[in-house]
């Protein structure tokens, strides 16, 4: 099993390049960044100049914050910069943030981002093999590329492109177009085989697609710590964050589907109510665990594998602890255990 770390959400920018460094040295496989409080692309054009083995990309950028012509430029200056190290991770956000943060269209967004990529694939093939550029679809038309404006042939080629979701059509769609797909950080491994690998096969077979060629990568939540009242704090912050998804109508899936969708209701109207430390009161440990690994250091390795090794091909850690934890034996426990 693959792992991926990176800089922290908040981290400044000049703390990025000393920390993806930090992340190739400890054995990491990838480096890969959000898109929070800064660009990613920046984030990972300072981390490409630190490094030089790792994968690094987006988990994820949000794709309808951008028009597909725009990332391609962006995306295939970073494939370059990246000696051919980038995976580009998309997602659609929610409704809201597209339609009141970035004053964006918001329609059908499985349809829509599966054309996104498309988009994508058929410009990148304009730059690197000469076709001619006609993409016209229901979402996006690019059919215009004067040679003042086409790059040369990328070296590296195009990147990878990583699709991330939830809910069964934009997972379907991930299986139809996409390199690999990012499991949200909420997503328990009895959603991960009984919802998210069928809908990846579905998708994979309306393309003529194998789906073992469809990557997946999962960020498992840890709760840990070197002594018990660590690991204790650790769960608390866990249970936060839990809390904080289960209050999200996107995600109630994931609740029903481990017959946990009755919490909904109550953490919704809490988050409403701006009680973002006491809902976490109302994730009792079965709920906590069925999401997230509670466990001591030494053990965090072996409940990752249990509960992912051959459902996941890489991993990452969502950690919020205050404990300063070791993470490379976990690291080299998961790389060597792995089938």
């Amino acid at each position: 099993m693959k792992v991926d770390g990176g800089p922290s959400t908040k981290a400044a920018l000049d703390a990025v390049g000393p920390a993806s460094a930090a992340a190739e040295r400890d054995g990491y496989d990838g480096v890969f960044v959000p898109e929070t409080i800064h660009d990613p692309f920046i984030v990972l054009t300072l981390a490409a100049q630190a490094t030089r083995r790792v994968e690094l990309g987006t988990k994820v950028a949000i794709a309808f914050a951008r028009s597909p012509m725009a990332l391609a430029y962006t995306t295939n200056d970073l494939q370059q910069l990246s000696e051919g190290r980038l995976v580009l991770g998309l997602g659609t956000q929610v409704r809201a943030h597209i339609l009141r943060r970035f004053s964006m269209p918001w329609t059908r967004p499985a349809a829509r981002m599966r054309e996104y990529v498309l988009a994508l694939r058929a410009i990148w093939a304009a730059w690197n093999e000469g076709t001619p550029l006609e993409f016209r679809g229901e979402f996006f038309t690019h059919t215009l590329m004067n040679p003042l404006f086409c790059p040369p042939p990328n070296p590296f080629g195009p990147p990878k492109v990583m699709m991330a979701g939830v809910g069964p059509r934009m997972i379907e769609a991930a299986g139809e177009v996409a390199d690999r797909f990012a499991c949200h950080s909420f997503t328990s491994p009895a959603y991960l085989r009984d919802v998210i690998r069928p809908a990846l096969a579905r998708g994979a077979a309306r393309a003529g697609r194998d789906p073992d060629d469809i990557e997946v990568a999962v960020t498992c939540y840890v709760a840990t710590g070197n002594e018990q009242a660590e690991l204790d704090e650790a769960a608390t912050q866990m249970r936060r964050q839990v809390a904080f998804y289960g209050s999200t109508p996107a995600y109630t899936a994931v609740l029903d589907h481990h017959g946990y969708g009755g919490l909904h209701p109550a953490l919704h109207a809490a988050s409403r109510r701006g009680e973002w430390i006491e809902m976490g009161d109302r994730i009792d440990d079965d709920v906590l665990r069925t999401y997230c690994v509670v466990e001591p250091p030494e053990r965090v390795a072996a409940e990752i594998l249990r509960r992912y090794d051959g459902l996941a091909d890489r991993v990452s850690f969502y950690y919020l602890g205050a404990a300063r934890i070791d993470w490379k034996p976990i690291v080299a426990e998961l790389q060597a255990g792995g089938s």
